[in-house]
């Protein structure tokens, strides 16, 4: 009985893990905040998500440590919608000037969030020249 041959089999396995690498987003927040993303009917995908900054906002998922209002969600932080201009600005300055064209935020909001507290970050967005914004929602229910 011949033996099996497994030179290749390395060269398989790495090229396995590096596909598996390259396709794999690893999650840049520990989201802090509740939402149920509302329905939408005219959904579109992010085309460049390497220019795109989110913000959270919801109820906290620790009322506790952060009360039971509305609150926005900036990277790993609860914040103020006045945080909102500086959170840009550095973000934006991060990208490199090719990107910056492209630079989109993302507002991830509950369905059941103020518009109050959305328009406040659209404000301050609005301060920090931040005019691409897009709203996360989900296909609607048949």
């Amino acid at each position: 009985m011949p033996e099996l041959n497994t030179s290749s089999l390395p060269d398989l396995i790495f090229s396995v893990l590096f596909f598996f690498m390259m396709v794999t987003s690893m999650r840049d927040a520990t989201l802090m905040v509740r939402f149920e993303r509302p329905a939408g009917t005219q959904l579109e995908k992010l085309a460049r998500k390497s220019c795109t900054s989110f913000i959270y906002i919801g109820r906290p998922l620790d009322p506790q440590q952060f009360g039971t209002g509305t609150k926005i969600q900036i990277n790993d932080k609860i914040a103020e919608s006045a945080e909102v201009y500086d959170f840009v600005m550095d973000d934006r300055n991060k990208l490199a000037e090719v990107d910056k064209p492209f630079y989109t935020v993302s507002i991830k909001a509950d369905q059941n969030s103020p518009m109050g507290t959305i328009t406040d970050v659209k404000q301050m967005l609005r301060k920090g020249y931040a005019l691409k914004i897009v709203y996360s929602a989900t296909k609607p229910k048949e």
